[in-house]
């Protein structure tokens, strides 16, 4: 199982907490927060890392180097910003996937990923979705049956329901017809595809994290450790 992460943001909403870092490479209690999510990944049968890497791309690369306990970790590199979109669509195309599950890299979700990958498997789209009390930082996202019918944008209202955790199915042809070199995959694919794919999901109701505000990130760093090693 291939997992790809997008780890080539800027950061800006975190860069008066963690300095000097690329935001994937923040650091929770001695270690970066990539590293837990790669640790997360191993015991569902990852074996193989490939990570979308830009911005400060040098300190994720030499941390890691070529390989993560024993699997294989590649960098698909953007020489400039490509968005989320084309950064994976690079990654494919460089490495020649088949299929892989996709993570944002700086979003932590406890999930069964060896059931997920099953589920999903021979679907060009599969997401995960994930319920919270107050969805205004997310935007929320209709369902019906067991596909996504819409994504709706983020609001100043603090209602319930079920948001995308960020942790993606793709299947390689997803990305034939998109001729862009730059896009975002959240309003290129998922918004602006969403009604010829219905892409399947399934729902989480487990530990989940964003680090991209300070506040979240401090969370982490209170609790993310104990998530982790207490499954």
């Amino acid at each position: 199982m291939k997992i790809i992460i997008l780890a080539g943001g800027m950061g800006t909403r975190l860069k008066d907490v963690v300095k000097n870092l690329p935001k994937p490479m923040a650091d929770i209690n001695g270690k970066p927060f990539l590293e837990y999510l790669m640790g997360n990944m191993l015991q569902y049968g990852a074996d193989e890392f490939v990570l979308c890497v830009g911005h400060m791309r040098k300190i994720i690369m030499d941390y890691f180097k070529s390989e993560f306990h024993g699997r294989p970790v590649k960098y698909s590199v953007e020489e400039e910003l490509l968005g989320t979109g084309g950064a994976v669509k690079q990654a494919f195309e460089e490495f020649g996937i088949e299929d892989g599950i996709i993570l944002n890299g700086d979003t932590f979700v406890k999930m069964d990923y060896t059931e997920f990958y099953r589920k999903m498997h021979g679907e060009k789209l599969g997401l995960a979705l994930k319920y919270v009390e107050n969805a205004s930082r997310y935007g929320l996202v209709k369902t019906e049956g067991e596909r996504v019918i819409e994504f709706t944008e983020k609001k100043d209202t603090d209602e319930a329901g079920f948001i995308n955790a960020g942790i993606y199915y793709a299947r390689k042809d997803l990305f034939e017809g998109i001729l862009d070199k730059k896009f975002s995959f959240e309003k290129v694919v998922l918004e602006g595809m969403v009604g010829k794919l219905k892409p399947k999901f399934c729902k989480t109701e487990d530990y989940f994290i964003d680090i991209g505000i300070p506040e979240s990130y401090r969370q982490a760093c209170a609790e993310l450790e104990m998530e982790v090693f207490n499954a």
